[in-house]
């Protein structure tokens, strides 16, 4: 049953030095939009999704939507309530994670039109509109620009489709190509680290998943967010690097991290950029 074992990479894991309890004040409107119960944690109503399943222990996520609990139907509500109060610095942590990354993707929206610039390897990329042109990939055609100053665009994206298309066409088009370009840049990076960490990954799936930029499975199964080719290579190589080294040790003890750091001296810098900087908004 070794291949039903995985580890993810979420948006929001904690750094290696846990950082203190965020205060009552620094959290607003914590309420999932399908809450059914409350409790309060350090002075802080939270409301959360609670649901009865099959697990066998008590289960706590933190998604766009909040906090959500589910429990095995013989444990009563006061160790669950128990075991949430003995993890409230995580929750609340957590909880301001997801809201300030949720402000940042409101502010950082993609407003589907000819001309519009999104992150492409960490670098500005404009998509221009073009019905005429014979284009040799599908659908679309990157060329690069020698940008006059840093900071500046550094390539267009030329999309086959007409000055009437919509905007959900041109969302389509675009997200199509950079799936396309993100599987093999993930499976050449894939392909460059996994001999000198000593693994051997099986397949690679793209996930668009909300929360998570990974998982790897110890089958040797490999899945990676579409959406980490807005990042710059060196934080791409990361993920990979991370994920790869979860075919060695399938936790986060410091034996994995003394692994990814064996290859990566650098990693908590590239993790730092992986949490802190804000992508577009797809969704």
């Amino acid at each position: 049953m070794a291949g039903l074992v995985q580890l993810v990479l979420d948006f929001f894991s904690p750094p290696p030095k846990a950082k203190g309890a965020p205060q009552p004040h620094e959290l607003q409107g914590l309420e999932h939009p399908q809450a059914s119960r409350r409790i309060q944690l350090r002075g802080t109503t939270v409301l959360y999704l609670f649901r009865r399943s099959r697990r066998r222990t008590i289960g706590m996520a933190v998604g766009p939507d909040g906090l959500e609990v589910s429990a095995p139907r013989w444990v009563p509500l006061g160790e669950i309530e128990a075991a949430l109060l003995e993890k409230q610095d995580w929750i609340l942590r957590k909880l301001q994670d997801m809201q300030a990354h949720q402000q940042r993707l409101q502010g950082a929206r993609i407003d589907w039109r000819d001309g519009v610039e999104l992150p492409y390897l960490g670098q500005g990329m404009r998509v221009v509109l073009a019905p005429d042109h014979p284009f040799r990939e599908r659908g679309a055609q990157l060329l690069p620009l020698t940008p006059e100053e840093p900071g500046t665009v550094a390539y267009q994206l030329r999309v086959g489709l007409p000055h009437h298309a919509t905007a959900q066409q041109l969302r389509d088009a675009v997200q199509a190509w950079l799936m396309r370009r993100a599987r093999e840049h993930f499976t050449e990076r894939l392909q460059h680290f996994a001999p000198r960490l000593g693994v051997q990954w099986r397949k690679l799936s793209l996930s668009s998943a909300a929360t998570r930029w990974g998982s790897a499975s110890a089958d040797g199964s490999i899945r990676l967010n579409w959406r980490l080719i807005h990042f710059k290579p060196d934080v791409i190589d990361y993920v990979v690097v991370h994920e790869l080294s979860h075919l060695q040790v399938m936790n986060h003890s410091p034996a994995f991290w003394d692994t990814v750091g064996q290859v990566l001296p650098d990693y908590a810098e590239r993790r730092a950029q992986l949490k802190d900087e804000a992508l577009p908004g797809w969704d």
